[in-house]
């Protein structure tokens, strides 16, 4: 079986859009969770006024208006995000990319909603002032990917992920199977979402959001004996795969290497998380990888501090490691990025793997006793080289997702 090496890599966060300048901030216990006011102020029946928005990002200057009229913003930090990374892994403008085989996966959850308004409008009052030939294209669910296609010209294979919170890790497994079984070469792959109130208001009417709305640096809380939900936040993570002798042929530094993928259904609820099967999904990546628990040296959990979902996935977790390897959630400084959270998370594991830096978990102070007992990285860095590293992710609808990162080696 081919090996998937991991050759390019960037993103978009609201705290940065680099690595170096996100680790500076988790350092200093900075999160991007913002008090939304008076923005949101308008949505009364929405309790909610918290999310992560990414502040300093426009459309790249140098790009053209023919390239970017397709984009609403998630389509935007989509394609900058793979740009970024095809640059870092020396392919931009590559021939490989036109050749048949080099392809995309990418999620979202949705498009860009605001390009919705234009089709309510017609359905409501029978007239369509703000429809146009981009419309749809803007507001359907696999806009990221069409575009990045579009713009880098992409001729192979071309895989859509919409599942909600898995859609940017389902992404990267799928890209990863497509070079494992000889379908491509390169493959571009990641999430992106972005913020938007009808994101918040969907968990808002579940009664799932954090409403600490004084009080932004204080949540969300995963796995926190005191927490009160989650927080909406947005952005884009791409990782450039590459079949690992196509790579070390054209001389490309290889980061890393995903050697496992696991993806199941709950098959039972849509909103209420099993620990039954997440537990088969992680396993299932310790399968495809060949590995055991004790091979993986640290978990990136998913930890949205939502209840019944922070205490699933403990007792899923703790089934295969017990409290031998250290844990933490990215979200309790992103927020939950949705369809991007997948893509974002393998992408600062990657790194964080690579410095053996690994955050601890922001705003954690007492573990709820209904979580199963892991080894939660709290208060300070965890300072660990780990050969493997564990991305799980979880989604709305009972969809479960595990990754299996390595450290390269020859």
């Amino acid at each position: 079986m081919r090996r998937v090496a991991v050759t390019g890599m960037a993103g978009i966060t609201a705290l940065g859009h680099d690595w170096p300048t996100i680790k500076a901030a988790m350092a200093q216990g900075r999160t991007g969770i913002r008090d939304m006011r008076p923005q949101w102020d308008r949505f009364e029946s929405v309790n909610t006024r918290l999310a992560a928005p990414v502040l300093d990002f426009a459309t790249p200057a140098h790009w053209p208006r023919k390239k970017a009229r397709t984009m609403g913003r998630v389509a935007t930090m989509a394609v900058s995000a793979s740009e970024r990374a095809l640059d870092h892994a020396g392919l931009l403008g590559a021939p490989v990319l036109t050749s048949g085989r080099a392809g995309a996966a990418y999620g979202s959850s949705f498009g860009s909603p605001d390009s919705v308004l234009g089709f309510f409008e017609l359905k409501m009052s029978g007239v369509s002032r703000h429809l146009n030939a981009t419309t749809y294209i803007q507001m359907m669910s696999h806009s990221a990917l069409v575009n990045i296609g579009l713009f880098f010209g992409l001729t192979g294979r071309m895989i859509p992920s919409s599942s909600a919170c898995t859609s940017g890790s389902q992404a990267i497994g799928y890209a990863a199977e497509a070079i494992r079984w000889g379908k491509a070469e390169v493959m571009i792959a990641g999430g992106a979402e972005e913020l938007d109130i009808t994101d918040a208001a969907v968990f808002d009417t579940l009664f799932a959001t954090s409403v600490r709305n004084d009080t932004p640096e204080a949540t969300p809380r995963p796995f926190d004996r005191d927490r009160d939900g989650l927080v909406i936040g947005e952005g884009a993570g791409t990782l450039i795969l590459e079949e690992w002798e196509h790579a070390r042929a054209r001389g490309a530094e290889i980061y890393a290497e995903v050697v496992g993928f696991g993806t199941n259904s709950d098959g039972n609820h849509v909103t209420q998380p099993q620990a039954s099967t997440m537990e088969q999904a992680l396993r299932m990546a310790l399968d495809d990888a060949g590995l055991s628990p004790a091979d993986i040296g640290f978990v990136s959990g998913h930890g949205t501090a939502t209840e019944w979902g922070d205490i699933a996935e403990s007792q899923a977790t703790a089934a295969l490691f017990g409290d031998s390897v250290p844990v933490h959630s990215l979200k309790s400084y992103f927020g939950h990025s949705l369809g991007a959270c997948g893509g974002i998370e393998a992408w600062l594991g990657i790194e964080m793997m690579r410095d053996g830096w690994f955050c601890p978990i922001a705003n954690l102070d007492n573990v709820d006793p209904r979580c199963a007992a892991l080894d939660y990285v709290r208060g300070q860095p965890r300072l660990t080289k780990p050969r493997y590293l564990m991305s799980n992710n979880f989604a709305f609808g009972g969809i479960n997702t595990s990754l299996i990162l390595a450290a390269s080696t020859p």
